[in-house]
C-alpha cells in the first residue's frame, strides 16, 4: 500500500469516526441538557458521561483528519494545508470546551447545593460551543478542504461540490440561529447541515474505496 493510499484510508476512517462519535455523543447527553434545572434522572449521569467520552473520541478524530491530510494538501499549497490543520484543531478545541460544560453540568446536578442558574449557564455554554465548533468552524474547514479537493481533483468534483455548497450553508444557518431565526435543533437546522453530512460520508467512502483521484492535478500545474 502506497503512502498516499494509507493516508486516504486513515482520513476516510477518521471522517467516518467523526460522524459516528458526534451522533452517539449528542444522543447520549442531550437528555441531560434538556432536563429540568437541578434534576438528574436515575442513570442520566452515566449516560451523559458516556456521551462525553464519545465526544472525546470526536475531538481526537477531528484533529486527526487535519494531521492525516496535511502531507497531501501541502503539495497543493502549504498555506492551505496549514490552514486546514489549524482549523480542525480550533474546531476540536471548541468541541472540547463543550465537553467540559457537559461534565461540569453532571457534577453540578449531583450536588444538591448548587447555586441557582448555574446549570442553565452551563447548558448555554455548551449550546454556543456546539454552534461555533460543529457549525461555523466545521463550515469554514469544509470549504477549505473542498476547494483544494475540487481544484486538485483529489476526489470526483461532484463530491467536492457538496462541500463547497454545504460549508457556506451551515455557516449561514449558524448565523440565522444566532439571530433567532430558528432553533439549531430544528427541521431548518437539520436541512442546512445535510449537505455537509453528505459531503463527509461521500468523501470518507471515496477515500476508503478509491483513495485520492488518479487524475489529481500535480501541485506545479496549479501555480
Amino acid at each position: 500500500m502506497s503512502p498516499d493510499r494509507r493516508t486516504a484510508v486513515a482520513a476516510g476512517l477518521l471522517f467516518l469516526l467523526t460522524e459516528v462519535a458526534a451522533m452517539a455523543g449528542a444522543a447520549l447527553y442531550r437528555p441531560l441538557l434538556g432536563a429540568a434545572e437541578g434534576r438528574l434522572a436515575p442513570g442520566a449521569d452515566t449516560q451523559a458521561l458516556l456521551g462525553a467520552l464519545c465526544e472525546v473520541v470526536l475531538v481526537v478524530a477531528v484533529a486527526g483528519t487535519g494531521a492525516a491530510l496535511f502531507p497531501v494538501l501541502r503539495r497543493h499549497g502549504e498555506g492551505l494545508a496549514l490552514g486546514y490543520a489549524f482549523g480542525r484543531l480550533l474546531e476540536a478545541a471548541v468541541i472540547a470546551l463543550g465537553i467540559a460544560a457537559v461534565l461540569a453540568l453532571v457534577t453540578l446536578r449531583r450536588d444538591a447545593g448548587a447555586p441557582d442558574g448555574a446549570d442553565a449557564a452551563l447548558v448555554a455554554l455548551h449550546d454556543w460551543t456546539f454552534l461555533l465548533g460543529p457549525n461555523i468552524a466545521l463550515g469554514l474547514n469544509t470549504v477549505l478542504l473542498a476547494y483544494v479537493a475540487y481544484r486538485a481533483r483529489l476526489v470526483p468534483r461532484f463530491i467536492a461540490v457538496l462541500g463547497l455548497v454545504g460549508g457556506p450553508l451551515i455557516c449561514a444557518s449558524a448565523v440565522a440561529v444566532t439571530f433567532g431565526a430558528y432553533e439549531q435543533l430544528s427541521p431548518a437546522g437539520a436541512a442546512a447541515a445535510l449537505p455537509v453530512f453528505a459531503w463527509e460520508l461521500a468523501l470518507a467512502g471515496w477515500l476508503l474505496a478509491r483513495g485520492f483521484g488518479a487524475t489529481a492535478v500535480p501541485a506545479a500545474a496549479l501555480r
